[in-house]
Formats: structure tokens, sequence, C-alpha cells
């Protein structure tokens, strides 16, 4: 054994990372023993867990409720034309097995709610939020602020992506974004589209920021919101200053679990 106890087939297939001085074999331990929530195995979720079984995270909990569509392939890369009518989550599993056999991955195909946030979230040292709807994006932020978890969230819309980074002690979703939007106003996928390699980019980036953060290295997007537009090719990131006011980590919290809040239309707290 050499390299921080990692065995030679280890070293071989991390090596890249290991010759890296800002990594070295001591952050692909760190990799390895880290705990990663990802929510949601569709556009977003599909590059994350593959990039971050490749990097040998040791461990992906997988939480999707929905099966594979033929319509879903057209950007859900980790699944195939054979996986179509299977729970996500059980395709992506396999997916990752084959890929690397140091992760271990737990499949759960159900929805993330307010009964089960609580155990998915126990001992996991990050979460990836790449849900497609808004109350389960609200209910990633304010579990996730409330545990003090640092978090990725992205969004996507036809040609257009944004992303930003959560870490105790910056501004959250809430902070820029203190209630969801009525309902209706913000098509889908299904109603506008998207463009199939948009969500790759996006995931791509979420990943880049789960593994920076397990290994505690560079500036991460915390404080910013980036925008990316594929149809201009550019980026721009805007800065979000924590909102004294946020109702879930702001000087007065109206949030104190997530019982608190009705995850439906603008999942604020009831009067």
């Amino acid at each position: 054994m050499s390299g921080l106890n990692l065995d030679p087939v280890q070293l071989d297939r991390y090596s890249r990372h290991i010759i890296m001085d800002d990594v070295g074999a001591e952050g692909q331990k760190r990799l390895l023993d880290g705990d990663v929530l990802v929510v949601g195995a569709g556009g977003l979720g599909a590059p994350v867990i593959q990039y971050l079984a490749a990097a040998g995270v040791g461990r992906l909990r997988i939480v999707d409720h929905d099966d594979v569509e033929r319509s879903n392939l057209q950007r859900q890369i980790i699944h195939a034309d054979a996986d179509v009518g299977r729970p996500k989550a059980e395709s992506a599993r396999e997916y990752v097995e084959d890929l690397n056999p140091d992760v271990d991955v737990d499949a759960h195909v159900t929805r993330l709610d307010q009964s089960n946030v609580g155990e998915f979230l126990d001992g996991v040292d990050y979460v990836v939020d790449c849900s497609d709807n808004f109350a389960t994006r609200y209910l990633v932020n304010d579990a996730c602020v409330l545990r003090e978890i640092p978090f990725s969230h992205a969004a996507i819309y036809r040609f257009e992506g944004q992303a930003i980074t959560y870490e105790p002690g910056n501004a959250c979703y809430r902070c820029l974004f203190p209630e969801a939007p009525p309902e209706g106003t913000i098509p889908d996928c299904a109603t506008a589209g998207v463009l199939g390699i948009l969500p790759g980019t996006m995931g791509c980036i979420q990943a880049t920021e789960c593994v920076k953060g397990l290994l505690d290295y560079g500036e991460r997007l915390t404080g910013r919101l980036l925008f990316y537009d594929a149809g201009d090719m550019s980026f721009e990131t805007v800065p979000v200053a924590k909102n004294p006011d946020c109702p879930v980590c702001g000087d007065d919290p109206a949030i104190d679990s997530v019982a608190d809040v009705e995850y439906v239309e603008g999942c604020t707290v009831p009067s």
C-alpha cells in the first residue's frame, strides 16, 4: 500500500489527480471518503453523477422518482435506449457501478420531500441540487441551510443556465428568490424545450463545485450567481449579498424547520 492507503489500481485510476499538487493522494483520499447526495438523475444529474463517479467520490446517494423516457435521451447521457421505462435512479446506479467499482451507490426511487429529506441528509458532506421543480429546490435549500450543509444549485432554460453555490455564512437560494414564482409562469423543458448539451455544461459546473468543496480548494460560486448563455457563448457572474431578511438564513428567520413550509405554489411559510 502507498499513497495514503490507495491500492495500485486506485493509484493508476486516479493518477492524473494524484500528480496534481493541489489534489495529490491526500486529496484523492478525501474524495474517496466523500458522501454526496444528488437530487435528480435527469439532465443536470446525469453529468454530475458521471463525473463525480469518475472522480472517485466514495458514496453517491441518488434520489429520483421518475422513469426514463425516450425524450430524455437527448440530454440525459447516463441512460440508454434500453433503459426506457426503468427508474432513473436504478439506471444511474448501474451506470456508476460499471464506471467505477470504488463508488458505493444508494439508489432511491422516491421523491425528495419533507418526510425523508432529513434521513437523506444524515452524514452527507455535500448536496448537488439537480431537480427540475421549485418545490424541491426550495426544500433542498431550506434543509441544507438549516443543517449547514453546502450545496450546488443549477437551473436550465432553452439556451440559458444559471448556477450558485451555498456554503454556511453565504447567501442562499432564498436570499435571491424569497418565494417561488407563480405556478405556470416559468415553462419547463417539456413545454419550452432545452438544448441537449446545455445541462451537460451546467452539470459539469455543479460537479466541479462539489469536487472543489470536498477538496476545500479554490473559489466557489458562493455569493455569486453565474449566468451562461449558450447562444452567445458567454458567461457572466453577478454578486449576491446575504439577505438579512431571508426567511431561512436571515437575522430573524421565519423557517426553523422544513415542517414550517408548504412546498407548493410560493414555497413560503404559512401566515
